[in-house]
């Protein structure tokens, strides 16, 4: 089995390997972990170049660090979604400062005209839009969670908070997003059942 298509080895010793020279450890920890911590950036702060820059980085950083990496530390992708989030609080208190978010024009979706693919692209977009409203800590508790499927005490390592401080902010989060998307849930194309 080829090295990139390795789903048995550990993120750790990938990047002990990696450290080491080994150029396939380096391809399967970048065919991993980056979809992951672009979707993070992405989805925190909705737009699309930004969240290629946050992954570049975020994973220059990891490189970097890696002959330095202690078994010990963290679990390499809590790390990388840690550094993640905090270069994504970077952009967004840059942005207080910059143009508003309403300057900003969404990014055209390529894909084709396909009636499941609107809908689908639609609802990513209400959802999108809906994560924006939240305040930064929720956002990024609601995506750790929800989105990325990480658990409680990850999040609260990657947020640097509690894990009852995790549940609240991703319950309040949760409510929010509720709220926010109700008004448009028959144009979304759910129903009362849904």
């Amino acid at each position: 089995m080829p090295l990139d298509q390795d789903t048995q080895t550990d993120d750790a010793e990938l990047l002990a390997r990696y450290a080491r020279g080994d150029t396939a450890a380096t391809r399967t920890l970048t065919l991993r972990l980056t979809p992951r911590v672009f979707g993070h950036a992405f989805r925190v702060l909705g737009d699309r170049a930004e969240a290629e820059d946050v992954a570049q980085d975020a994973m220059l950083r990891l490189w970097k660090i890696a002959p330095e990496w202690q078994v010990d530390r963290a679990q390499v992708s809590t790390w990388l979604y840690r550094v993640t989030a905090n270069l994504c609080t970077d952009r967004l208190r840059k942005r207080r400062t910059g143009p508003a978010l309403d300057d900003i024009a969404e990014p055209a979706d390529p894909a084709p005209g396909v009636e499941g693919q609107m809908q689908t692209r639609a609802r990513m977009d209400a959802l999108t839009a809906a994560l924006q409203t939240l305040p930064e800590r929720q956002r990024q508790a609601v995506v750790l969670r929800h989105i990325e499927g990480l658990a409680n005490p990850e999040i609260a390592d990657i947020l640097d908070v509690g894990v009852e401080a995790v549940e609240s902010l991703t319950a309040r989060g949760k409510r929010a997003l509720k709220a926010a998307l109700a008004p448009q849930k028959q144009a979304l194309g759910y129903s009362d059942d849904s």
